[in-house]
């Protein structure tokens, strides 16, 4: 573990070191590279941290892919990047069996899903039979090619990001795809200071690229491993369970619904409030955590009806009317 990286805590005292170590370190570089957008930079660690996927959505020139490949460097794992076209067949991101020259044996070529850190830009270009393909690879964390099961790195992980406002040549995702999402993330507008701050950095740049003037200093793969562990075993009390479930299965009943959450949504709640805590430096869950983990766990699960869509209710809207409906514990 880098010297550089362990001074930033010195006299820190810390309930889950590992995790507020990764937590100081990230933000601390990642803000040399993106300006403001703490929040996205928060969930996309969250994503690794519990082992997910996360869909980031925004208008173009958001830093969605700066981001994402900020996050490549700073983790120092392997990354890809797949450009989602029209075109895009499932053998380019999985791979495909090539005939050996001059012999009889066919060899694996595997495709950028092999990867720690998988950053598919546009996913909602990509046409349905390529987003099926990649079910498989992102619920069971493997690749069956020619009836022989690859498994994916440990750390696979993907990142995909989508335009919320272009719609010409698209193919929205299916909600079986979207269910394994853990995270929907907004990605927003920045504010003023944080735009000038972003037209500084340009002008003072090299040309080459804001991730090249700027490196990042790679956390150890040990220090990642052990802030998962940390958040993997935050406590949580069986009041907390049944908070969860509450809400989640109030979804399911809201009148402005028309699909609800699923088991795997609840689940997801779970581990995100976990993150959330560990970010906090407690090693107990609180119900504060399950409602800041509700809407960008739920956001994109969850269905409207048609005619409240027509009266102006949008996702966010109608999960943080569910949170207010649902009793929090109080023990």
């Amino acid at each position: 573990m880098s010297e550089e990286i362990n001074n930033q805590i010195v006299n820190q005292e810390a309930t889950l070191r590992s995790t507020h170590q990764l937590i100081t370190h990230a933000r601390m570089e990642l803000g040399r590279v993106i300006a403001g957008q703490d929040q996205v930079i928060e969930e996309v660690i969250i994503a690794v941290l519990c082992q997910g996927h996360a869909l980031l959505e925004g208008v173009p020139g958001t830093a969605k892919t700066l981001i994402v490949k900020a996050l490549g460097r700073l983790v120092g794992l392997g990354f890809q990047r797949v450009q989602a076209t029209p075109d895009l067949m499932p053998a380019d991101i999985l791979g495909t069996s090539v005939l050996r020259a001059g012999g009889e044996s066919f060899t694996f070529h595997a495709g950028p899903v092999f990867t720690d850190l998988l950053l598919v830009d546009e996913i909602n270009r990509m046409p349905p039979r390529t987003q099926a393909a990649l079910l498989e690879c992102m619920e069971e964390r493997q690749v069956t090619s020619d009836g022989q099961r690859r498994a994916l790195p440990k750390w696979f992980t993907v990142f995909a990001t989508q335009n919320p406002v272009d719609f010409e040549g698209t193919y929205p995702l299916p909600e079986a795809q979207l269910d394994r999402f853990l995270l929907k993330i907004r990605v927003p507008y920045p504010n003023a200071a944080d735009e000038q701050r972003i037209l500084e950095r340009h002008h003072a740049s090299s040309g080459a690229g804001l991730l090249d003037d700027v490196q990042l200093v790679a956390l150890p793969e040990a220090l990642l491993e052990a802030a998962r562990n940390e958040v993997r075993a935050i406590r949580i009390e069986p009041e907390l369970y049944q908070y969860i479930l509450g809400l989640v299965r109030r979804t399911r009943e809201w009148p402005t619904l028309s699909l609800g959450a699923s088991p795997r949504a609840a689940i997801s709640v779970m581990r995100v409030a976990q993150a959330l805590a560990a970010f906090e430096d407690r090693d107990y869950l609180v119900p504060d955590d399950v409602k800041r983990a509700f809407l960008p766990v739920l956001r994109h699960r969850v269905l409207l009806k048609p005619e409240a869509e027509l009266e102006g209710f949008d996702a966010d809207r109608v999960l943080t009317d569910v949170i207010a409906a649902v009793p929090v514990p109080r023990a």
